[in-house]
């Protein structure tokens, strides 16, 4: 099938299925319209858009309709997620070394996906009772995790229904970059907007979508404060570093195009000039700058990661770490301790001794 057959659009910030073959799939864009009635961000409707996307094709592909979705055409979805052949991935006995797989996509990116298409149908059903939900869903097709969570609250914590429809997913650690690669990514950087961006995920461990979504009067460069909107439309406040600090006064002052957005980081050139920077455009600097400094994993989560890392090994407490970084759980915060060596490395030789010493 084509992909101008089906194709995810957005006008006036509304994300919808358009194309020759979206007529068939209105149920996608209901859903897509009632997650904007339910002041979903707008990242968090593109998310949507685009799994929902990856469905309607195969769905379009295999000559099934959504009337007709079962539990075992989810089945079979799954499956076909697991085996497809993705670009840069040659299949065969040709294995990545980075995750060990071959063909497919991530576990984690196959249960997003069955995430959406189960609260998709799950629209449906409220909306018309009478129909059912293809998902497993209920307290009999559920397991209960036994440890939903783990650290310093996992005695309190509520165990979590999982749904069977699910792949498992490895916990990996967050990877943070090291001071040399951290500087050499940084040294790349030519423009005061692009040392701005950066120092704020690195210094201030600000998401990308952070960023990208601060207005100018969000930032207090006087006393070195940011207002931050951050997942779930939770605010905080967070303290900026001089440097940053300085890199946003002279951005503002001697490189930021006119215009009447109210966006802190806009479009420096070409025909957006003037614009909202959009996540496109910071992945399209962030690629460039990672070939240019021989950085791979330069990525922009990566500096928020190395920023945690720090607070880890500077011995800053967890609940510290936890408000900085805008987690909404401390298990969040604790990964870091695992990705700061230095601190762990501290820890167990004051434990040896401590444990010597009474021998």
């Amino acid at each position: 099938m084509s992909d101008e057959a089906l194709k995810v659009q957005c006008t006036d910030g509304d994300w919808q299925l358009a194309g020759p073959a979206a007529g068939g799939f209105g149920l996608v864009n209901d859903f897509l319209g009632y997650l904007a009635d339910r002041n979903y961000s707008p990242q968090t409707r593109r998310a949507y858009a685009f799994d929902l996307l990856a469905f309607a094709r195969w769905l379009h592909g295999e000559g099934v309709a959504l009337d007709e979705v079962d539990t075992d055409v989810l089945l079979r979805f799954l499956t076909a997620c697991r085996e497809a052949v993705l670009p840069g991935r040659p299949g065969g006995n040709v294995f990545s070394i980075r995750d060990g797989r071959n063909v497919g996509y991530a576990p984690t990116t196959i249960n997003r996906r069955l995430a959406a298409i189960s609260a998709m149908f799950a629209f449906r059903q409220m909306r018309d009772p009478g129909t059912r939900n293809p998902a497993p869903s209920g307290r009999h097709a559920r397991s209960v995790s036994r440890t939903p969570r783990t650290g310093l609250l996992a005695h309190v914590a509520k165990p979590r229904s999982r749904s069977p429809l699910r792949l498992r997913e490895p916990r990996r650690l967050p990877r943070g970059l090291t001071a040399r690669e951290s500087t050499e990514l940084l040294a790349s950087f030519r423009t005061w907007r692009d040392r701005a961006i950066a120092g704020l995920m690195l210094l201030s461990g600000l998401r990308s979508a952070e960023v990208l979504g601060l207005d100018v009067r969000d930032v207090d460069i006087a006393r070195r404060w940011v207002r931050v909107i951050g997942k779930g439309d939770k605010e905080r406040r967070v303290p900026i570093d001089h440097d940053v600090a300085g890199a946003i006064q002279t951005y503002l002052l001697v490189e930021r195009p006119e215009t009447d957005a109210s966006a802190l980081f806009v479009v420096a050139k070409g025909p957006n000039r003037g614009q909202r920077l959009s996540a496109a455009g910071l992945r399209t600097i962030f690629r460039y700058h990672r070939g240019k400094a021989g950085v791979p994993a330069g990525h922009p989560h990566a500096l928020r990661h190395s920023f945690g890392t720090a607070l880890a090994e500077a011995g800053v407490d967890l609940s510290v770490i936890q408000a900085l970084m805008g987690h909404d759980h401390v298990d969040s915060s604790a990964a870091y301790i695992h990705l700061a060596p230095s601190y762990l490395r501290e820890e167990f030789d004051a434990a040896r001794s401590r444990l010597r010493a009474r021998t």
